[in-house]
Parts: C-alpha cells; sequence; structure tokens
C-alpha cells in the first residue's frame, strides 16, 4: 500500500507527458492534486494554478500559494520549459544565449523553486516528501548512433541540467532530510510520445533506440509515473537522496 489517501500533492508541469501519468497515478490514490502549469486541460478536474516556472515572480508567489491551499505533503516537478531553438542546441550549432536560457529556465529557477518548497516546509515543520526527473543523460553520455536517419542531434544543455539535478537532490537531502524532508529523483531512458506516433522519422528513431535498449522498447509513460509515486508515498519513507534509474537497462551495457 501507497499510503497516499488525502495526501496534498503539488504536481509542477502536470500537463506534459510524464505530469499527466503522474496525476493519474495519485488520482488512483486518493491524492488532493494542484497542477502548476501553463495552461489547463479542458478535461483537467482538479485545482489548477497557472504557475510559471521560468519566471522568478512566480517562484516569489510560490509562498501565497501555500499560504492558501496548504503546504504540500509531496511536491513532484516534471516541468519541461525548453527554449524554442531546443533542438539546434547541439555542440556544432548552439548559441550562447541558448545555453544560458535552457540552464536558466530548467534549472536555476526550478532549483531555487525546489530549495523555497523545502525551506517553507522547514519552518512550518511539516514533512514533505520531494521529487525530481532527471535522465540518463544525467548519467552517461547521449549515443549518438541513435539518431541516425532521423533530424535528431546531441543536446549539450541537457545533460548539464539533468547530471545537476541529480546533484541538487543529494545535496538537498544532506541538507533537509533531518527536518523530515525528503528528496529523491528519478532518471527516465526514452519515453514514447504517442503525439509523435505517426511520423516515420519518430518510427526511425523508436526502432534505432529499441534495438540499443536490452528491454527492447521505449517506456511507457505511465512505467515513469509509478516509481515517481512510489517515491513520493509513505511506503519509501527510509529512502532519500536516491537517484532511481528508470531505463530499461539502458545504463547496464
Amino acid at each position: 500500500m501507497l499510503k497516499l489517501k488525502n495526501k496534498l500533492a503539488y504536481v509542477l508541469g502536470g500537463n506534459g507527458l510524464i505530469g499527466r501519468s503522474v496525476i493519474k497515478k495519485l488520482e488512483n490514490q486518493g491524492c488532493k492534486i494542484i497542477n502548476l502549469d501553463l495552461k489547463k486541460d479542458k478535461n483537467y478536474k482538479h485545482t489548477f494554478l497557472k504557475f510559471d516556472c521560468t519566471n522568478i515572480n512566480s517562484i516569489e508567489s510560490y509562498l501565497n500559494v501555500v499560504r492558501k491551499y496548504g503546504h504540500p505533503d509531496i511536491f513532484i516537478s516534471c516541468a519541461y520549459p525548453k527554449t524554442k531553438d531546443w533542438d539546434r542546441n547541439n555542440f556544432k550549432n548552439i548559441k550562447i544565449k541558448s545555453l544560458k536560457d535552457n540552464i536558466y529556465n530548467q534549472l536555476t529557477l526550478p532549483s531555487y523553486l525546489i530549495r523555497n518548497v523545502a525551506e517553507i516546509n522547514k519552518k512550518k515543520k511539516k514533512r514533505c516528501s520531494i521529487v525530481l526527473v532527471s535522465s540518463i543523460y544525467g548519467i552517461v553520455g547521449q549515443d549518438t548512433s541513435i539518431y541516425a536517419g532521423t533530424k535528431t542531434k546531441e543536446n549539450l544543455p541537457y545533460s548539464i541540467i539533468k547530471g545537476a539535478t541529480i546533484s541538487l537532490t543529494k545535496q538537498m537531502c544532506a541538507h533537509y532530510s533531518k527536518s523530515g524532508i525528503r528528496i529523491n529523483c528519478v532518471s527516465p531512458g526514452g519515453i514514447i510520445d504517442k503525439t509523435k506516433i505517426r511520423s516515420k522519422v519518430y518510427h526511425k528513431l523508436l526502432r534505432n533506440y529499441s534495438k540499443r535498449c536490452p528491454i527492447g522498447r521505449m517506456a511507457k509513460p505511465e512505467e515513469i509515473a509509478d516509481p515517481i509515486v512510489f517515491l513520493a508515498s509513505d511506503s519509501a519513507t527510509y529512502i532519500t537522496g536516491t537517484n532511481l534509474i528508470v531505463d530499461g537497462g539502458w545504463t547496464s551495457i
């Protein structure tokens, strides 16, 4: 039993590929859910708050959110605020502005927000479980062979951001664990995106990835959401500072 009924869970980026699945899993466990994202999904039935994690004013307003809705038992960060030129951020073509913007938007500001989550709960003496999302490419280098025959290339800031997310997890664990605040991280491998499934180029990427991955396929979003929800739950009360790799064996070979 995950023991999540009536827990208050904040999900940052709840409209994304992972976030939607996380919310569904939390809903099934009886959680009270607050989705922090840019736009409300018309089918979403829980509390939605417009929240821009790339805007310092939104982050500074987090205290007001807590005052109104309550201190979270769970805070899960699934946001992925990449810039419009994200696909051109390979070693050959990246521009310094894009490198700075992506690190600022995906790492600097979200890290400050997560720090605020922990600090505000600490002052209130409120226990909390925080879960971040990194990637296998925060652990190992990008295998560019899977991009053969596609338009995809390696991405410079991605590995910097995801590697730092793992380090942030460990550092915050060392600092906040005695205050009853657990922080963990999940590092997925490739996740299948059904919105791209009709693309021939995407099918090529899927085939290349599947040949390289020991389990023979990409993950379904719910296969990443389950470990996230586990780490957030009271079934993981002695787990903190960990980086749980969910990659179908990718980093094992």
